[in-house]
This record gives structure tokens, sequence and C-alpha cells, in this order.
């Protein structure tokens, strides 16, 4: 498979920098404008999220921002349709993350279709189980050069971790706990002896680390064990308190990134 994922992979290997943020949120209508000013302030990737009502893997911070997309109106057809001028302002790779319910409502395979049409690279559906994609629908995924993006946790054993690297083809999305997202803090040496055993079976899918990542100092942390790290809460906090939104982004990550700040 070869896409801007697999080709960002292939000449950058280190202090990769993912963004997520909501589809929807703050306004209706600020994807692109949001996905733009991220790729230009120096994210490797944009995740965006599709909105759901019981997203049950994400903490209050972005649960909230789930609740507010879809009070402010946000679908799966709008977003596709937001997504259509994608390409005319980023190049970065996107992938679209969320739930399977939606997805399977609209239809798995319209749903692929409609993610290449608009340039996306990559899914992630976290209660997508891995049976099911291996069995059912990767032919699919692939037929549309999507990325599946599986996750693993502190407790996933070796023998999962290694049919996850086998079936993949982009990166592995490290949580860092089994937790919500938005929980902050220092990571743990007993997160780091989880993240170095990982490191140690050899993978050939690069790892990003997620859960937790909110600052330079668990962002570099993170890169330490990992090809890079994923941000969400902390970003989705900036925008919801953001009254410059091109600004504030840049700010946000330059900042994470360890970058100086021009005022």
């Amino acid at each position: 498979m070869n896409n801007r994922l697999t080709n960002l992979f292939a000449h950058k290997k280190e202090n990769l920098l993912a963004i997520y943020f909501t589809a929807g949120f703050p306004a209706l209508d600020q994807t692109i404008e949001i996905a733009k000013a991220t790729a230009e302030a120096g994210a490797d990737i944009i995740e965006i999220g599709m909105p759901f009502s019981d997203p049950v893997a994400d903490g209050e911070t972005i649960q909230q921002s789930n609740q507010q997309a879809l009070d402010n109106g946000m679908h799966l057809e709008l977003l596709f349709s937001q997504l259509a001028n994608l390409r005319k302002e980023v190049e970065v790779p996107v992938l679209l993350m969320g739930y399977l319910n939606p997805v399977m409502q609209f239809g798995l395979e319209k749903f692929c279709q409609k993610a290449a049409e608009v340039g996306v690279d990559g899914l992630i559906l976290p209660d997508l189980p891995m049976q099911e994609y291996e069995e059912v629908y990767r032919p699919v995924f692939e037929q549309y050069n999507l990325s599946n993006v599986f996750l693993m946790t502190p407790q996933t054993s070796e023998e999962r971790i290694r049919k996850i690297d086998a079936l993949t083809n982009g990166f592995i999305y490290v949580m860092s706990s089994a937790s919500t997202t938005g929980k902050t803090g220092a990571i743990s040496t007993e997160q780091e002896a989880y993240f170095e055993r990982v490191a140690k079976m050899n993978l050939k899918n690069p790892r990003l680390i997620g859960f937790g990542i909110s600052d330079n100092a668990s962002f570099s942390k993170a890169c330490q064990h990992a090809n890079g790290a994923i941000i969400g809460s902390a970003f989705i906090k900036t925008l919801a308190q953001s009254q410059q939104l091109n600004k504030d982004i840049g700010t946000f990550i330059k900042t994470v990134k360890g970058e100086t700040v021009l005022s």
C-alpha cells in the first residue's frame, strides 16, 4: 500500500506529531479551517473525529466536543461534503477516527469509497473487531487504499500485538493506558516499561503513543519510546478556549514541538 501515510513514514521516522480534533467543533463549518491551520503549524498527521453520541474510549473533553458537534448538526454526509476541498488546502496525511455504528449505518463500502474520494488516507475505528476486519473488511480497505489503524493497550498480549503488526499498513496506535482519553500527567515508569517492552518486539510498523500526551514534556518522552505521539484532548481544549484559531493552533503545536513561538 502506498498513500500519504505510508509515504510519510518512509521518509520520517521520529518526532512525528499527530493531532486529533472533532469535526464540527467548536463550530460546524470549521473542519477545513482547523485542518489547514494544524498542518501549516507543523502537525505531521491529522486525525478528524467523526462525532458519535457514545464515544466510549474518550474522556470528558472529547465526549463534550462530540456532543457539541452533534448539536451543531454534524453528520457523515455533511463531513464528506466539507472534506471535498480537503486536498486543495492540506497536504499531510489525514485519517478519520470514530466508532463503527455510524460507519455501518452509512454503509462501510460506501464510507470507504467516500473517504478515498476526498483524499483520506486511513481509518481509526477502535471498536472494529480485528477478526472481522481480517475476514470481511480488509479487501474493502485495500481496494480504496485506506490504512486501518489498530489500537493496543498495556494489557494487549504479545500474540495479539504480533497479529496487529501483521495486519497493519500504516502505524500502530499505542495507548499509554487502558483508561479513557484526556488523563494528563507525567508518563510513569510503569508506562515506560510497557513502551520499552513493545519497542523490543521490533515490529515492522511505526508506533505512535496516544492518551495522556498534552505538552512538550509528555510529547518528548513519548518520542523517546516510539516514532511519535498523538494529542487530542489538550488540542480540543485549546480550540474550545480560542479567540483566534489560526494563532492559537500555531502556538499550541509549536509549543508541543518545542519550537520558538513568535508573538
